[in-house]
């Protein structure tokens, strides 16, 4: 491992956002990291800001940074995804790997000019998909491997189902799931779906107002079933509305139920219980008779030399009040260093990220087409038009 690492912030607090994952703090501890550079065009609250990233400089713009500096790596914090293709366009001209925030890119064909460009450029590029890298997600995908459940049969996602539920929740959160499906089985074979606005079957023309600007979205409810290899089943589902009827109920997360059991585990949002990772022995349908029991979950992974992680800034700084965003960060950061080191790809890398753009647009080529849709698409263009 080399002995420094020269990392560029770049996290416009001018635009505004419903929030992040807290890539701004990745780098905190990582043993020969330097940040040399903070990009921010918001002029407000400027010092407080570079202290919480310990950046040497700042720079209002990305374009500006890279005339100055020569980092190694840039962190892209945007949740916005119409962001992410220039961004990436100028790092990856600069010969900057990157860490980008979810989701990659609006449309599949922009997703596939950042995989044109990463490889053009010899750069790499992972993307903050936690599940790969948070100690439970990891453990769920080790029991399963394991065969705590005996052979896996489906996996069950369910997004957040809030004021966004529907198709802005399939972007937003629903990239999460999606890409954990892929972690645990790998790329879809084909995928049926439905999609509905106020109980009837979605058309192009009915696009969602969306909170974000996230690209183009549709429907207030979304079913989507996918087949994996060895038979797996995968299933996503979102309905608009449904948290506030079901207060203290943690909709967004996972079950995947085997011939021996099922594994449960729901991403931790501050204020509602902390469901944590369990089994059930039951060998039926999860619905039927299934009592769960918790599963330890201890973290062995060691960056050497990194300072402990300081879990007292959670909901600080601007990073987020749930733990394993720390340590999922920590670990995308380390393993995307490693992974420039053994020249190979991070375990949430750019073809990843793609994938997932994919399979979201096949949820509304499948809708509106009123066809099981195949992998990989040969149409790229947006169903619903953005793109076409």
């Amino acid at each position: 491992m080399r002995d420094t690492w020269q990392v560029a912030i770049v996290n416009d607090t001018s635009k505004p956002s419903l929030g992040g994952h807290g890539l701004h703090g990745a780098c905190h501890g990582l043993p020969g990291v330097e940040v040399v550079a903070h990009v921010d065009s918001n002029p407000e609250n400027l010092a407080e800001r570079l202290s919480h990233t310990g950046a040497r400089r700042h720079y209002p713009t990305l374009v500006a940074m890279l005339e100055h500096e020569s980092p190694d790596l840039v962190v892209l914090c945007s949740r916005h995804p119409y962001d992410h293709l220039p961004q990436i366009q100028a790092a990856a001209e600069a010969g900057c790997h990157v860490y980008c925030e979810k989701p990659l890119a609006v449309t599949l064909p922009e997703a596939d000019r950042i995989v044109e460009l990463a490889e053009q450029h010899g750069i790499l590029i992972c993307m903050a998909h936690p599940a790969r890298y948070a100690p439970e997600f990891r453990e769920l995908k080790r029991l399963v491997e394991a065969g705590a459940i005996g052979t896996p049969l489906t996996v069950y996602g369910r997004g957040k189902s809030d004021h966004r539920g529907g198709g802005e929740d399939l972007v937003v959160l629903g990239t999460h799931i999606l890409d954990y499906h892929t972690f645990l089985c790998g790329a879809p074979e084909c995928l049926w779906a439905d999609v509905t606005v106020d109980g009837r079957p979605i058309s192009r023309g009915d696009l969602t107002q969306t909170v974000e600007p996230i690209g183009p979205a549709a429907g207030d409810s979304v079913f989507a079933c996918y087949r994996f290899p060895g038979d797996i089943r995968g299933t996503f589902e979102s309905r608009r509305g449904l948290a506030a009827q079901t207060p203290g109920v943690m909709h967004m997360g996972l079950t995947v139920r085997g011939t021996e059991g099922s594994l449960s585990l729901r991403f931790n949002d501050p204020g509602l219980p902390d469901a944590g990772l369990r089994l059930s022995r039951f060998r039926g349908s999860p619905e039927d008779e299934s009592s769960y029991e918790p599963v330890p979950v201890t973290e062995d992974r060691v960056v050497p030399g990194a300072e402990p992680l300081d879990y007292s800034l959670c909901g600080q700084r601007g990073l987020p009040r749930a733990r394993l965003f720390l340590d999922a960060n920590r670990f995308a950061m380390w393993d995307l260093m490693c992974a420039i080191e053994e020249q190979r790809q991070p375990v949430s890398n750019v073809y990843t990220a793609r994938l997932v753009v994919e399979m979201i647009q096949a949820i509304y080529a499948s809708q509106l087409t009123g066809r099981v849709v195949r992998f990989p698409l040969t149409d790229r263009a947006h169903p619903l038009g953005e793109g076409a």
